[in-house]
């Protein structure tokens, strides 16, 4: 028997095969949502610039209920081999965001979806309200890089965040860290924490990291 002679599939080709808005298409239909869906990338900051752009459009009164999240399920070969080759991914398969024995991330998987209003509609509508986001920032950090971010972005990512909120460093008691684990990582973070609050002398913040618990979500 003879193998069939299969095309070659090229890079080109293999980019009009990405049908990247299939996920949030697929859980519109579920939901039987008849507004506007899609999906976007922003590396592991994906389902945070969800939530942002989410509340863009109910704020500028585009829509009434925005449904926003992240899911995460990477290819292990991309993950275990790519990491590698940047020194990020913890040998020891420990994630140890903030400890002095931290030795890099560990890839996890799992997802987290939202569903967001405008405040004064769910008081009116008589939803049960977890939380209320009073400001986001983002930025783009420019010196950074994929495991090496610059503190400079991310303090303007969360003055940008403080001044829309009308908070300042004295009004917070924690704070969700991104907290990768990676030594390059945790550093700067903390010195963008501190940075951040030198304006607000005596402030006590504690930090943490979920990522300890479930591994780092990738794209």
């Amino acid at each position: 028997l003879t193998q069939p002679q299969l095309p070659k599939i090229s890079a080109i080709d293999a980019l009009r095969a990405d049908m990247v808005s299939a996920p949030a298409a697929l859980l519109a239909r579920a939901l039987e949502l008849n507004g506007g869906c899609f999906t976007l990338d922003a590396a592991c900051a994906s389902s945070l610039f969800a939530v942002k752009l989410a509340c863009e459009h109910l704020s500028a009164g585009k829509t009434d209920v925005m449904v926003a999240g992240g899911v995460s399920r990477p290819d292990s070969l991309y993950t275990q081999v790519g990491f590698s080759q940047l020194n990020a991914l913890s040998p020891t398969g420990r994630c140890a965001p903030f400890d002095r024995h931290a030795n890099g991330l560990v890839v996890g998987e799992g997802c987290g979806i939202l569903l967001l209003k405008r405040l004064e509609d769910a008081v009116s509508e008589g939803d049960t309200i977890h939380g209320v986001i009073k400001g986001v920032g983002v930025s783009n950090d420019i010196e950074g890089n994929l495991v090496g971010p610059a503190t400079e972005g991310q303090i303007r990512a969360m003055t940008a965040a403080y001044e829309q909120s009308g908070w300042s460093a004295n009004d917070i008691q924690y704070m969700e860290c991104h907290g990768s684990g990676t030594p390059k990582g945790d550093q700067v973070e903390l010195n963008s924490i501190l940075d951040l609050a030198q304006d607000s002398p005596g402030t006590a913040i504690s930090i943490g990291s979920v990522k300890s618990n479930v591994g780092h979500l990738l794209t």
